[in-house]
């Protein structure tokens, strides 16, 4: 019985009508309506997780989020990221929340990883941890690679938040399963979601109906397209 999160989803979809937000799923079909999946997502806003959970609903599924514990423990937070069923991750011991993560999957729950696992400032997918990978192969459920792009220009790291900005648009790119041949490893099958994180990343980048208004609207903008964010090399010092 789902008593918090139907609420919060319809909450959300209020709030972007009345920001009057531009928001694009493509590629929602990729989720399977039925039975356990990973949804793996590239990181450049605080919010990643709001619209990540939106390309889950064509679809209809709830996606559970592994998030950090610091989270969970917030008076506010805490309550709803517990009834929402998401999964607090203690990077000192990770053991238990990667367990609860394949018990979710086992028994049919979608999986929502950042495996970037902080925000990337240069807004091109940097280097990932291999969970995302080593729960689909150890649960046996698909991995799906998605990217999201336009939240990070309400809220990102090291810039001020601007929560209210209206007509902000979104859009949310969701690829197919990514093939797990027999054998890989987790470090060769996070090779191939890198990239297919990147080739997402990268289209919807391109497709965004908007571009910054001066040059003092650039910091939103990957270097190698114009902008002025730092490049990979020097945002992950």
């Amino acid at each position: 019985m789902e008593l918090v999160y139907p609420p919060v989803v319809a909450l959300a979809k209020t709030m972007f009508r009345v920001l009057d937000m531009k928001i694009e799923i493509e590629g929602g079909e990729n989720i399977p309506t039925t039975g356990g999946a990973v949804l793996a997502s590239n990181h450049s806003s605080y919010l990643d997780f709001i619209f990540c959970g939106l390309g889950a609903q064509p679809t209809k599924r709830l996606v559970r989020f592994m998030a950090k514990k610091q989270v969970f423990d917030h008076k506010i937070s805490g309550p709803l990221m517990r009834g929402m069923r998401h999964i607090p991750v203690d990077r000192k011991a990770g053991t238990g929340a990667f367990r609860e993560a394949i018990t979710a999957l086992k028994n049919g729950e979608v999986v929502g990883v950042f495996p970037e696992a902080t925000i990337s400032e240069s807004f091109t997918v940097k280097g990932l941890k291999t969970g995302a990978a080593r729960l689909a192969q150890e649960s046996g459920v698909p991995l799906i690679p998605m990217a999201v792009w336009g939240p990070h220009r309400l809220w990102t790291k090291g810039r001020k938040k601007e929560l209210t900005k209206r007509h902000v648009p979104v859009l949310i790119k969701i690829g197919e399963a990514i093939h797990l041949p027999e054998g890989a490893t987790p470090e060769a099958i996070t090779a191939t979601l890198k990239q297919r994180l990147s080739t997402l990343l990268d289209a919807v980048q391109r497709a965004y109906p908007e571009k910054p208004s001066g040059d003092d609207d650039r910091w939103w903008l990957p270097a190698h397209l114009g902008g002025t964010a730092p490049l990979p090399q020097a945002a992950s010092v």
